[in-house]
């Protein structure tokens, strides 16, 4: 029996989780920061290392009092070292080192990329489905990252990644926030977009769509890897622009600011009022263009590479609109798709636990002198 703590500190959310042997999930404590980002419109790096500083404590304490542990009891720490942001990954990173030292517990490091794949492995060991079909192609797609991977279980028992394509500028979740800031809505843009995106035309507004960078069906480059997958959102994101210009819309979005300017957490039915047809079909064709990107190459790449099963995750994994039409084209496909629940979809700590746990079995412990990475590759390319 393994009882790993778990510490995640890459981005906005101070989170820690206990799990038992990669599977059983005894606590799971997430502190968000989104009332401190809301009024930027993103996540600031200099107040989210400052929230994690103060969150880090108590959140640990919460985590191990509710698995109903002493500090003591823990075998290893598990904790994120990148990708992410520098500052906010080196408060997770001071902590579980000091934590560790002082228990004499080993640490052991973690991709988050890695964390968000095993978001869907745990839950699938909970359940007692059984393995997925391998080879998986994840889909890891969030505010700071949109990755394909082909998943693979390696020789030793533990995993293998093989990065098979990535976006060029800004990811999917990085969109909607950018989105829904140049429209005057709230921050984080994805949640409030989808639920005002079902008042609108999702047909109405033709968006560009980016071009599939592959040649042939099971084309590989000179070193026998396949060919990349890549995404692109900026086409996307400037058509809503150039639309809100051309259709003159900055007066209302002005009004719209200010009508909800007072209001501490304004949500979805707040903003209805202040929306117009014509610009909730634009987010509700923005929405709809960024998950047919999604799919489309995901699922073009799932039949170039004979993929087995589907892994979507990250935080717009929980976006209902975007799970429907990937259950739905992938069912055609006859290819099943494996989502986490919606609470381990955005980023947690549990994840981390239990991409630690196969390092555990393997003794794959850091040293004393590893740091935060913020832009940490994960698996070959």
């Amino acid at each position: 029996m393994a009882l790993v703590l778990g510490i995640e500190s890459s981005c906005d959310e101070t989170a820690a989780a206990v799990v038992r042997d990669g599977e059983q999930l005894l606590s799971n404590v997430v502190s968000s920061q989104i009332a401190t980002h809301m009024p930027y419109g993103g996540v600031v790096p200099e107040l989210a290392s400052r929230e994690h500083l103060r969150a880090i404590v108590p959140v640990v304490r919460e985590a191990v009092r509710g698995a109903g542990l002493e500090l003591n009891q823990l075998d290893a720490l598990a904790v994120t070292q990148g990708p992410g942001l520098a500052g906010a990954l080196l408060v997770g990173i001071t902590y579980a080192k000091a934590l560790a030292f002082a228990l004499s517990k080993p640490v052991i490091t973690v991709n988050h990329l890695e964390g968000h794949i095993h978001a869907v492995l745990l839950e699938r060991r909970q359940s007692r489905a059984g393995e997925l079909p391998l080879p998986a192609l994840a889909l890891i797609v969030s505010g700071g990252h949109t990755h394909l991977y082909i998943v693979n279980r390696a020789p030793s028992g533990g995993w293998n990644y093989q990065n098979v394509g990535r976006t060029l500028d800004d990811a999917a979740g990085e969109a909607f926030d950018k989105v829904a800031k140049l429209l005057a809505l709230s921050y984080p843009g994805g949640p409030i977009i989808e639920h005002l995106a079902a008042h609108g035309n999702p047909h109405a507004i033709p968006m560009p769509l980016s071009q599939i960078k592959i040649r042939q069906k099971h084309k590989v480059t000179d070193d026998g890897s396949p060919e990349s997958y890549d995404f692109s959102f900026s086409g996307i994101k400037t058509a809503v622009l150039r639309f809100a210009e051309t259709h003159d819309m900055q007066e209302s979005i002005d009004q719209r600011r200010e009508a909800v300017a007072s209001l501490p957490d304004p949500k979805a039915v707040d903003f209805l009022p202040h929306l117009d047809g014509l610009t909730l079909d634009l987010i509700a064709s923005f929405q709809e263009a960024v998950i047919q990107d999604l799919v489309r190459k995901t699922l073009r790449a799932a039949e170039d590479l004979e993929i087995e099963s589907l892994i979507i995750t990250g935080g717009v994994a929980s976006n209902q609109r975007l799970r429907s039409e990937f259950e739905r084209r992938a069912m055609a496909e006859r290819l099943r798709v494996f989502f986490p629940s919606r609470k381990l979809s955005t980023d947690n700590a549990a994840m981390i636990a239990a991409a630690a746990f196969p390092k555990f079995q393997a003794r794959d412990f850091a040293g004393d002198h590893f740091s935060a990475e913020a832009s940490l590759a994960l698996g070959s390319r």
